[in-house]
């Protein structure tokens, strides 16, 4: 992982609608955005960002850059992220929502075999308070700090940073691993990433009905981190018969075993020795408490 300041970036779909908007609010942030890409504006700029027509192009005149950040339509995302790998970027972002399964698949295949680190899609990307935005994160809502915020959902990202940075706990980093059925990177990927993170103190882990990765990153967090987690599961009230995840579904079939719903994935946490907030408002109270304990083992 590496986004700091001196991180270069990359826009594919900077003429988007979506994409012309937070490319300039990320470059206020201070991101270094060096370039912008959209097919058949190659040559024109967008707030003073070059735009070009082909990411080859576009490095050959920057030079390498970090990470790219795509915001193109769904059914183009797969021909966007694959330029981008073959042209050495290692670190991509999906903004876009609704990406078709089967062309994820074959990303992540991609992402695999290069060593790649895929967000998304359907994310609200990343920031490192004080660092760098990569993304639609709300800046006032965040401040520098120890506490690393996982997500399915950029609104309930959004609104627990806003609840810690009240409470004067702030975010060493926030991502949101996205919302869409076949994501990139995962729960797993991203606890590793923060266990090894120096300043990380504590992780906080927000997840949602539907799927059974709260579940895997339960056994995961037993098995493999050392760290304090927090945990909120979102959509406790939901209808079950409307989880809508073939994977939860067929789990359910074959071990006759719940799982996908907020019980189920709350249950899972609790085996863990997870504390799971009941509300976003709790989350700060438990920061408190796990960094407490921390420094008094």
């Amino acid at each position: 992982m590496n986004f700091t300041t001196d991180s270069k970036v990359l826009i594919q779909g900077i003429t988007e609608p979506i994409g012309a908007t937070y490319a300039p609010l990320m470059q206020a942030y201070g991101t270094q955005i060096v370039a912008g890409i959209s097919p058949g504006y190659g040559g024109e700029k967008h707030q003073g960002i070059p735009v070009f027509d082909m990411v080859e192009q576009a490095l050959f005149q920057v030079g390498m850059v970090d990470t790219t950040v795509i915001f193109v339509p769904p059914y183009s995302v797969l021909d966007a992220a694959l330029e981008a790998i073959a042209a050495g970027i290692r670190q991509i972002i999906l903004m876009t929502e609704g990406v078709p399964p089967l062309d994820m698949v074959r990303l992540i295949r991609k992402a695999e075999s290069t060593e790649t680190l895929v967000v998304g899609p359907n994310s609200a990307g990343v920031i490192v308070p004080g660092e760098i935005l990569l993304g639609t994160h709300p800046t006032d809502f965040y401040m520098p700090g120890s506490v690393g915020l996982i997500s399915r959902s950029g609104t309930l990202t959004h609104e627990v940073a806003l609840e810690l940075t009240r409470a004067g706990f702030g975010q060493s980093i926030a991502v949101g691993v996205g919302g869409d059925r076949v994501v990139g990177s995962s729960f797993q990927q991203w606890l590793q990433i923060l266990e090894e993170d120096d300043k990380t103190e504590v992780i906080v882990l927000l997840g949602g009905v539907g799927g059974d990765g709260e579940e895997v990153a339960a056994r995961y967090i037993a098995e493999a981190i050392d760290k304090p987690v927090i945990a909120y599961i979102a959509g406790r009230n939901a209808p079950k018969e409307f989880l809508g995840y073939t994977e939860a579904i067929a789990g359910f079939q074959l071990s006759n075993t719940r799982i996908g719903d907020a019980d189920s994935k709350i249950a899972a946490f609790i085996q863990a020795q997870v504390p799971v907030a009941d509300r976003p408002s709790q989350i700060p109270a438990l920061v408190k408490q796990a960094l407490q304990t921390s420094a008094i083992a």
